[in-house]
């Protein structure tokens, strides 16, 4: 895509002024899971957000989503668009089962994803075991199928109010990745701190809603990002995995101290939040259980009626 500088957008942000009017987050792919639906390590949602159907990221194993997805009864056909927030295989393990499962009855069902800047540097995850973490043979197949990829350096808008963060800016130094990955970029081999991960922000009257993979830009960094790139606003929603999971005290005791500052009305963590990490959040930010809950496969957002944690994650 061209790119616009950041003057551009600022001003192109105050003539819009666009607010999302009606929105509903559910969560696809998780670890925690009851009924007919499959727990794994891994995320996926599907966004509906004023008429328009997105899904964010596609879980780790290649056919999870596809048969939660047809046990919550969400047709996947209706839905254009894809969002991978980055490269990790637990974010894209579905990918093309998904894309594959619907090109026959609707060939523009899932056949525009957006990435960021990166996603598809090789790459080596640096421990033995562990999948191939490079973009480069999936992205071959799947546009062989007619899809397309398209990448952003920067935030973006893609519908009135919906918003993604573009790569995400290392204003503080949160480390929410392995450290032991490695990336080939256009200027040399380099640590993998995922450059690539970004965030969709849904900008309503309530304020921001934020929804990450795992934010291993780190939870702070991307609010922060949401609120230059879209406006100041309180958090009203807070969603998907923010990879606290195994976090050091001392960095748990630093990010409540700085989400303290963004008045966050609502916490659904899931994936590499951290079952624990939830409850500390609630506790600390001064939420209750109606605000502040571990997702389940199933669990919703509805602006204006809140979280729907489903039974089993009450």
């Amino acid at each position: 895509m061209g790119l616009m500088s950041w003057a551009a957008l600022a001003t192109a942000r105050a003539a819009d002024g666009a607010r999302v009017q009606a929105l509903k987050i559910t969560v696809l792919s998780t670890m925690l899971a009851d009924g007919d639906e499959l727990g794994e390590w891994g995320f996926a949602a599907l966004v509906e957000v004023d008429g328009h159907r997105i899904l964010f990221d596609t879980g780790a194993k290649t056919d999870v989503v596809l048969k939660n997805a047809r046990s919550l009864s969400v047709d996947l056909t209706t839905v254009p668009d894809v969002i991978l927030s980055h490269s990790h295989w637990d974010h894209t393990g579905g990918f093309m089962t998904l894309r594959k499962s619907v090109m026959e009855k609707t060939p523009a069902a899932l056949a525009h994803t957006h990435v960021g800047e990166g996603m598809f540097y090789p790459r080596n995850s640096g421990v033995p075991r562990v999948k191939d973490l490079s973009m480069v043979a999936l992205k071959g197949e799947y546009e062989a199928t007619g899809g397309k990829f398209v990448s952003y350096t920067q935030p973006v808008q893609l519908y009135p109010g919906v918003w993604l963060t573009g790569p995400v800016p290392r204003k503080y130094p949160e480390r929410n990745w392995s450290g032991s990955g490695r990336m080939t970029t256009p200027t040399g081999e380099a640590e993998d701190n995922l450059p690539e991960d970004m965030a969709l922000v849904l900008d309503t009257a309530q304020g921001l809603v934020v929804l990450t993979g795992c934010g291993h830009a780190g939870v702070i960094n991307t609010i922060e990002q949401a609120r230059t790139a879209v406006r100041p606003a309180r958090v009203h929603a807070l969603i998907g995995g923010v990879h606290l999971f195994n976090a050091k005290e001392d960095t748990l005791n630093w990010t409540v101290e700085k989400l303290r500052g963004f008045d966050v009305d609502n916490i659904l963590g899931a994936h590499c939040t951290g079952i624990e990490v939830v409850y500390r959040l609630r506790a600390d930010l001064g939420l209750d259980r109606a605000h502040a809950v571990v997702a389940a496969v199933g669990a919703k957002f509805e602006l204006g009626k809140g979280l729907d944690p489903r039974t089993i994650a009450k």
